[in-house]
This record gives C-alpha cells, sequence and structure tokens, in this order.
C-alpha cells in the first residue's frame, strides 16, 4: 500500500476518530446511530494510523507530501 494520507489529514483524523468513538461508547447515542458513529470513528482511526485510505484511492487524491521510495 502506498501512502495518501498526510500529516495535518491524519491528525483531523485521530481527533475525529476519537471524538466518534467517545461519543459512541458514552452512551449518549442509541441504536443504529451508535454503530455507524463507532465505526466511523473506527475506520478514521485506523486510516489515520496505516496512513492510506482506499477511499483517497478511488478518487485519486493524495494528501501526502513524500516522495515514495524507488
Amino acid at each position: 500500500m502506498k501512502k495518501n494520507v498526510g500529516t495535518g489529514d491524519r491528525f483531523l483524523r485521530v481527533m475525529i476518530g476519537v471524538i466518534a468513538l467517545i461519543l459512541g461508547l458514552s452512551g449518549m447515542l442509541d441504536g443504529t446511530l451508535k454503530w455507524v458513529v463507532l465505526g466511523v470513528g473506527a475506520i478514521m482511526v485506523l486510516t489515520a494510523s496505516m496512513q492510506f485510505c482506499p477511499l483517497y484511492t478511488l478518487l485519486g487524491i493524495n494528501t501526502c507530501k513524500v516522495k515514495p521510495k524507488k
């Protein structure tokens, strides 16, 4: 997998993911919305930690400014 998530993008993904996980686990949300928020939070944290977003690949987006090694 080629990295396509840059530093600023990673920071935002971690912040949004952690907030979503806290909301989902705090009991403030119920039902389907709780599971959607937990899923989004987990995906955001996971893609930030791997520095790879499959959706970015499909859309041709790359926020990572590091040139790949040859």
